[in-house]
Parts: C-alpha cells; sequence; structure tokens
C-alpha cells in the first residue's frame, strides 16, 4: 500500500525548549505545540495529504510539489523543525513523548536526506502519481467529499490547477532527459494508455463527470445547471487537453529518450539512491546485499513449504507444474460477474469473524466496504486498502480489481489477500491509529511501509488462527503470498543493484510462485517504478513475527496474544527500532 509521508513544517519552534527539570514525566505541552504546528503547517504544504487525512480545509488546492522551489520550501521546513525537536531532551520526556520524539527526530532527517535525490525528475509514472490520483479523486468515489455545493466548488479550483501540473510535469521530465534521469521505457509505454484513457471526446463519458452524475437531490436547480456546466466545461477545456497533451509528449518526446536498463542504478547517483531508498522502506539500516541474502533463505523454506501441500494434495509433478495446473485448472475460475467475486471476499470476512475477537481486544469504529476497483486504473492496478476518514463519514475501502471476473483464479490467495488489505491487515492497523485521539495528530497519520506493510503480511500468518486456510489451495494460495514477497526481496535488490534485468526478474518470479506472466510483468514493472518499497513487507513481517516468538518465550503462560497485537497497534506506525524498544518496555511490564 502506498505510504502517505506525514510530518514536516511548523511555524513555531515551540512555546519554549525543554523545561529543565521534567521529573514527574508528564507530557510535555510545548512540544504537543511544536508537533501540532507542524502537522499543521505540514496540512498546508500537502493538500492532497490533508484531503486523504480526512482534513476539508485545502481541498481546493493542487500545488506542483515537484518543483525546484517547491522543494527548497519543503527543505525550510523541515530544516526548522529539525532544529526545533533538538531543543528537547529526550530523557527528560514521558513515555509517550519520548516515542513521538523518537519518530518525529527519525521523520526529519529521512525527509531531509530525500531531498537530495532528482527523483522530482520523474515526477509520474505507471503505479503512481497525480496522473493517477486525480482521477479516483474526481471521481466522486475517492477521497474528495462532493456532498455540498461548496465540495463541488472547490474540487473546480483544485482540478483547475491541473494543467499548470502537467506542464511542470513536461518541463521536469525534460529536465530528467538532459540529466539522464528518465523512466524505464517498458514504463514509459504503460503510462501512456493512461493518459490516453483520461481523453473523452463526451465530457458526460468522463469519469471526472461522476460527481454530476450523483449530485445531491438537494442541490437547487441553478446550482445543478452551474455546476454542470462548469463540470462539462472543465473536462473540455483543462483536463482533457492536460491529459492530451501530457500524453502526446510522452508519446513522441519523452520516450524516444527512456532508458533501456530496468534498475535505478543506471541513473546519475542511483546506488546512493537505492541505499537510501532501502533505508526509508525498510525503517531498517540493513543492507541490500544483506536484504537480498534473506530473501534467497526465505524463498528456499517457502518452497519448501509449498512442495508438502502438493503432496498433500496428491499432485505428481514438479512445483512448477503444480503452478500451472492451479492457473490453468476450470475449477479454480468458477465466476462469472464481478458480484460474484466481491461476494466471495464477503463470505471470507464473514468465516473469520468469530474467531477475531480473540486476538483482538481494539476494533476500529471506522466503517469497511469492499468495492471493484475503477475501470479506468483496474488493468495497472492491484488490490488495495483506501483509509476511511477518521470521523467515520467515508468508510475504509478494499478494491478488487476485476478486469475479467471469468479469469479470476479463487487460488490466487483470495483469503490472504483480504487479511491483508482488509481485516485485520490495513484496516484495523490504520484506522485503530486514526481514531486514537490521545496520539499526536502527525502520528495519527503517519506511515512507514515496514510497519504497515509488515504488519498486513504478519496478518496473512495467522490465517490457521481464524479459521481460514482449511482448504489446501487456499494454503497454496497464502504460502503463493509469502513467497511473491521473499521474491521481491531477491528481485528488488537484484534489479536495482546487480543488474537484473525486467526479462530476468518475471523469470525468477514465474519459477518460484504461481503467477501469470501478465501478473508478474505488472509486479517488476512496479517495482521498477518505485524501487524498495517491495522490500518493506517481508522486512516488516519477519520483524513483528520475531517480536512476537520473543515474548511468548519471555512471558509464558503471562503472555496474551490479543495484548501483544492491541499494544503493537495503539501508538501508530513507527519506525522498526522505534516498536521494537517500545515493546521491549511493554514486555517488561508484563
Amino acid at each position: 500500500m502506498k505510504k502517505l509521508l506525514m510530518v514536516l513544517l511548523a511555524g513555531a519552534a515551540a512555546a519554549g525548549c525543554h523545561t529543565g527539570t521534567n521529573t514527574a514525566k508528564t507530557p510535555n505541552t510545548a512540544l504537543a505545540n511544536l508537533f501540532n504546528s507542524y502537522y499543521e503547517d505540514r496540512m498546508q504544504l500537502f493538500p492532497l495529504e490533508a484531503t486523504f487525512n480526512g482534513d476539508n480545509r485545502y481541498n481546493d488546492q493542487l500545488p506542483v510539489d515537484f518543483t525546484d522551489s517547491y522543494r527548497a520550501k519543503l527543505k525550510t521546513f523541515f530544516q526548522r523543525y529539525q532544529d526545533s525537536i533538538g531543543q528537547y531532551k529526550r530523557d527528560e520526556l514521558s513515555e509517550n513523548d519520548q516515542v513521538s520524539y523518537d519518530i518525529f527526530t527519525y521523520e526529519m532527517k529521512t525527509s531531509l536526506d530525500g531531498l537530495q535525490f532528482h527523483d522530482n525528475y520523474m515526477p509520474a509514472n505507471q503505479f503512481w502519481g497525480l496522473t493517477l490520483t486525480l482521477g479516483q479523486l474526481g471521481s466522486g468515489e475517492g477521497a474528495q467529499p462532493f456532498k455540498t455545493v461548496q465540495d463541488y466548488d472547490m474540487w473546480l479550483k483544485r482540478a483547475a490547477g491541473f494543467s499548470a501540473w502537467t506542464d511542470s510535469a513536461i518541463a521536469y521530465f525534460g529536465k530528467g532527459i538532459a540529466d539522464s534521469t528518465v523512466l524505464p521505457r517498458t514504463l514509459v509505454v504503460k503510462v501512456i494508455p493512461q493518459m490516453d484513457a483520461m481523453v473523452t471526446p463526451d465530457a458526460t463519458k468522463s469519469i471526472f463527470y461522476g460527481p454530476i452524475a450523483k449530485m445531491p437531490a438537494t442541490f437547487s436547480d441553478a446550482d445543478k445547471k452551474r455546476l454542470t456546466d462548469a463540470y462539462v466545461q472543465l473536462i473540455k477545456t483543462q483536463l482533457v487537453p492536460a491529459y492530451l497533451k501530457l500524453g502526446t509528449y510522452l508519446k513522441t518526446q519523452y520516450l524516444p529518450h527512456a532508458r533501456s536498463t530496468s534498475g535505478i542504478s543506471a541513473i546519475p547517483n542511483g546506488d546512493k539512491y537505492y541505499a537510501y531508498l532501502a533505508h526509508y522502506w525498510t525503517t531498517t539500516n540493513k543492507q541490500p546485499e544483506d536484504i537480498y541474502n534473506t530473501g534467497l533463505s526465505e524463498v528456499k523454506r517457502i518452497r519448501g513449504l509449498m512442495d508438502s501441500v502438493k503432496t498433500a494434495v496428491h499432485f505428481n509433478g514438479s512445483l512448477d507444474s503444480f503452478f500451472q495446473y492451479m492457473k490453468t485448472n476450470p475449477l479454480f475460475t468458477p465466476y462469472k460477474t464481478p458480484k460474484e467475486v466481491l461476494d466471495a471476499f464477503h463470505s471470507i470476512h464473514a468465516r473469520m469473524t468469530p474467531n477475531l475477537a480473540k486476538m483482538f481486544g481494539r476494533t476500529p469504529k471506522t466503517p469497511f466496504e469492499i468495492r471493484q476497483t475503477e475501470a479506468f486504473r483496474a488493468a495497472s492496478a492491484s488490490a488495495e486498502y483506501n483509509q476511511g476518514s477518521p470521523d467515520g463519514t467515508r468508510p475504509g475501502i478494499f478494491y478488487v480489481p476485476i478486469v475479467d471476473a471469468t479469469k479470476f483464479n479463487t487460488t490466487s490467495g483470495m483469503e490472504s489477500l483480504f487479511l491483508h488489505e482488509a481485516i485485520p491487515g490495513h484496516h484495523y492497523q490504520i484506522s485503530l491509529t486514526q481514531e486514537n485521539n490521545d496520539l499526536p495528530k502527525f502520528r495519527r497519520f503517519l506511515g512507514y511501509g515496514a510497519y504497515q506493510e509488515g504488519w498486513a503480511l504478519y496478518c496473512e500468518s495467522l490465517g490457521k488462527e481464524l479459521g481460514l486456510y482449511t482448504d489446501p489451495y487456499q494454503y497454496m494460495g497464502a504460502l503463493g503470498d509469502e513467497m511473491h514477497r521473499a521474491v521481491r526481496l531477491v528481485v528488488d535488490v537484484a534489479i536495482h543493484t546487480k543488474g537484473m534485468t525486467r526479462e530476468e526478474a518475471i523469470k525468477y518470479m514465474m519459477e518460484n510462485e504461481p503467477i501469470s506472466e501478465d501478473g508478474a510483468t505488472a509486479e517488476i514493472e512496479r517495482y521498477m517504478a518505485i524501487p524498495g518499497q517491495a522490500l518493506s513487507y517481508k522486512i516488516g513481517a519477519l520483524k513483528i513475527r520475531e517480536l512476537r516468538n520473543k515474548y511468548e518465550q519471555q512471558l509464558g503462560a503471562k503472555f496474551k496474544l490479543s495484548a501483544f497485537h492491541d499494544e503493537f497497534l495503539k501508538d501508530g506506525a513507527m519506525p522498526l527500532d522505534v516498536i521494537e524498544k517500545k515493546m521491549d518496555a511493554w514486555a517488561a511490564k508484563q
């Protein structure tokens, strides 16, 4: 799931430095003010992030956040807050403030370190970027609210900024050409059709017409007419031309300069950039080579488990032929309609619900829904979770891409996918954090891939305890999903540091897990687009399992799994070394 960064600026260096004698270790109000200022300033700098956080004050804003001038603002912002937090003495703070201090100092340093690289010369790719996010927001089905006339007017203002964004994107793609910091050709080829799909001659057929099609009946006739006319004009005269211009540029001018290489090491300073990204996404100081070796050993271990399932179902043949059998046997593609696929996920939820109470003392108040991924992005999308709003007005949504229901394979790991993306994975973790008003706001909305994706992958390992994986093919699907994360450690590092090609990575993935060539291609191209992100899952999950095993041994009969889970989730996402310190303190109190 994409990490929304979270923690920048501030307008106040807080009403004081450290207090000098905080012997009672009560919460430090000056520090709380600093954190609050940071969050408020951050929302102004990142208005899209504010929208996703349920803060609607800046829903009319769309800054071009990759320009050199904007990044200079960001540098000033992070530096100011790094200087401000440095005035406090950690050992004089309360326990919760110490955790906040550790996270905040980590966040400022990591954010500043990231600004030294020219990733802004590649402002969008086939996997993420405003080109895709704008469609989600403007469809009326995403985080941007369309409930009041003001909501509708705010979107008109926000979307009007897109042509300036695309003009700047063209300029910065051009800077990338001059600097040899360009996307791989195979990715650019995938971006172009995404741009073309947004070019609709009939405005009423555009995804951006969605809010008009669902306009509240309570609006006055005058407002309905005004807004309808304005949205048609916006689509025809601004959005469609902007997508057309960017698509044409990518096709005619950028594509000839795109690189034939797969890994980020091919761009200037690429090795150093990948080392930074490995640290950024895993929140550890593990070296890429160590991560690669962990991946190899995990691939070997999981292959052994897969062989045992193959034996248990009396399949005679190689593991590769077993994968083929699961991919091609019509028994495993029983669905005819998208509704049948979605119903199957609802059934998984119903079956596991009775066991959830044994494993979790806290559950979220935020509502939860399962939806089919919108058609315009389904072909390039993975299943994903989009967070709800803290006030519960927007549910957490588990999106399932269903391009063709008749080809949706049940052995793809449906049960493990639900545990990861939905419950108790991302929905529990993100919702419980957002709902915790005891945390500073910057922590309620902070994301760390190794914590969040590590938690979600760890949740996949809870399947048997939750009453799932009784079908050996679903268990095989879960092993396939775990293998997928282990393979990621191998191929991500190898692509970006060892010269492994896209084609070699696709082959390695298909040899070690039951995945189609199309599926493997989309995955490998995702790792090419966002280097290092794929490392976070397995590194995080291994750490959580290590902590659980450690406390089970330490505490014996005093260990309660629900208490462990509640403690792990209650204080929100944080770097792995910070969560380990926090959990060790918890275990000591048991």
